[in-house]
């Protein structure tokens, strides 16, 4: 995996945490998304959306479930469609909202991040019958610096107390769902109590979502699943 030495770029705090996720996944070098993360993507974009209702107050969790509050919903499209797939009353299992429509994320982001610029994507066929979406990192330096930002959360040592909590996110999730445009597998593992440190400290933000996602993941890749295009 290539690293930037000097990305100085930051990325715009405009963007949502989905957004932001979504664009951690590209491997620069390569120009690409790869296509094991597909096995993981929507996962890790309803799970960051699912925090982000969380911080924001809109959501009630407890005991490993969750249920929506009654107020105004979000004013990101994407947001808003997942606040609108929660109870309002009996509270339920994580899981469940993580998983079942994890095949519908990817697109609707991807759709907002090229009407911001953040991304190209065109449309083609393969041998004149699969159809195929191409999807161009439009800043590719700027997903190097929120990927170096990320990944120094975890290979710096900070205080998990004192990290702010999208980067927390944004750490936490990259290693349950082992995106390997941040982490390399040997750095999971050489870095095994970094990691649990900060899982440690999500789960005192939103708990019970951290191993939803995890769970999700296994079960897709245990059966070679995967979604988008």
């Amino acid at each position: 995996m290539y690293r930037s030495q000097s990305t100085t770029q930051t990325q715009p705090q405009t963007q949502t945490l989905p957004e932001r996720l979504y664009l951690l996944c590209h491997t620069v070098d390569k120009g690409t998304f790869e296509l094991t993360g597909l096995q993981g993507r929507g996962q890790l974009l309803r799970a960051a959306a699912l925090t982000e209702l969380t911080l924001a107050g809109l959501l009630t969790a407890r005991r490993g479930k969750v249920a929506r509050r009654a107020t105004n919903p979000p004013g990101d499209p994407f947001l808003t469609e997942v606040w609108h797939d929660l109870p309002t009353e009996k509270a339920k299992h994580w899981l469940q909202f993580v998983h079942n429509k994890a095949h519908t994320a990817e697109k609707p982001i991807r759709e907002q991040l090229a009407a911001t610029g953040a991304i190209t994507v065109q449309h083609e066929r393969r041998l004149g019958l699969l159809a195929v979406d191409r999807v161009t990192v439009n800043e590719p330096r700027q997903v190097l610096a929120l990927q170096e930002r990320v990944r120094n959360t975890v290979l710096c040592g900070p205080d998990p107390a004192m990290v702010p909590v999208d980067e927390l996110t944004m750490a936490v999730f990259a290693a349950e769902a082992e995106v390997t445009s941040v982490f390399s597998g040997n750095e999971l593992r050489t870095h095994k109590q970094a990691f649990k440190a900060l899982a440690t400290q999500y789960d005192s933000v939103v708990p019970g979502l951290r191993k939803a996602l995890r769970d999700s993941y296994l079960s897709s890749r245990a059966v070679g699943g995967g979604w988008g295009r």
